[in-house]
């Protein structure tokens, strides 16, 4: 005996949703990216700007959609320098020169007076801080026994107590508006010990600069401010590679010590460096990315 199937029929007054169809049937459609990735109207801070990762950051910020940015150095000049070109770098991206408000401001952020001074700038310039990086740092090879007490005290002062200050600087303002986000830059030398190259110094900053994240995001979880770390592997800076063009033997190693085989680009750090800035790690702190590869997994 035959069966008849019938069909729902949707009411005359209701409409039906609309057949999704496979991206690949129209090519011109471009991909979709979350929107809380996006740096758009965050004022944004970067110490160690002028150079090195610490100006790979700001480009990053730059790529995503950052028109308010004070990039902080040693020297006014240079940081000037380096807010000027990436204000160029912006525009060749398609932005308005009118909307771009890059700023360069002279911080030695191994003194809390100066960190305060460079923030108070900030402050009165733009009126917020959103995100900030505490990349400013320095790496020396000596051998524990050799090492100088001064280069060793500068190293820490540097390294430790500039993330401090920039941290704390940072939360002040970050309390009162509601919270922000603050990415201090470990390494992978928080967790393991560089060889062939003795630096027992850094590695040990490193450790503390890990530490210290994880410390005060539990400290100021409740007021909006947000703290992780960041820990790059080896990398191909300008100086990385200024280094390693006089001693080929030291690149082979690093690279033959790392799972990837290869050491990293700039550019490898651009996704974790927004990721942590921007609102699409709104409920992470106290954690640690690490990019460096996969050595620390051996």
């Amino acid at each position: 005996m035959a069966t008849t199937v019938r069909t729902a029929q949707a009411p005359a007054n209701v409409q039906t949703p609309p057949v999704l169809h496979a991206r690949s049937q129209s090519t011109n459609v471009a991909p979709k990216t979350l929107p809380t990735f996006s740096m758009q109207g965050k004022v944004c801070l970067v110490t160690g700007g002028a150079r090195g990762l610490g100006f790979d950051f700001c480009r990053a910020f730059a790529d995503s959609g950052c028109t308010s940015l004070a990039v902080i150095d040693l020297k006014a000049s240079e940081a000037q320098q380096a807010a000027n070109e990436l204000t160029a770098y912006a525009v060749d991206g398609g932005g308005h020169v009118e909307d771009i408000n890059f700023i360069g401001i002279e911080c030695d952020v191994s003194s809390e007076l100066s960190v305060q001074k460079a923030y108070a700038q900030i402050i009165q310039k733009f009126g917020r801080i959103d995100s900030v990086v505490a990349s400013a740092g320095i790496v020396e090879n000596y051998s524990a026994f050799d090492y100088p007490a001064d280069r060793m005290k500068r190293l820490y002062d540097i390294n430790v107590h500039g993330a401090f200050y920039t941290a704390r600087e940072a939360a002040r303002h970050m309390t009162t508006q509601g919270g922000g986000s603050i990415i201090l830059v470990a390494s992978m030398s928080a967790n393991i010990v560089n060889i062939p190259q003795p630096q027992t110094p850094y590695n040990a900053s490193k450790a503390a600069v890990k530490h210290m994240a994880a410390s005060l995001a539990v400290e100021w979880a409740k007021t909006g401010v947000r703290v992780n770390s960041l820990s790059p592997g080896y990398m191909l800076t300008k100086l990385t590679r200024t280094i390693l063009e006089n001693d080929p033997d030291l690149k082979k190693t690093w690279e033959s010590l790392t799972p990837m085989g290869r050491m990293g680009e700039p550019e490898d750090l651009a996704g974790a460096v927004v990721f942590l800035a921007s609102d699409a790690s709104k409920f992470m702190t106290g954690s640690d990315i690490r990019v460096d590869g996969g050595y620390c997994i051996i």
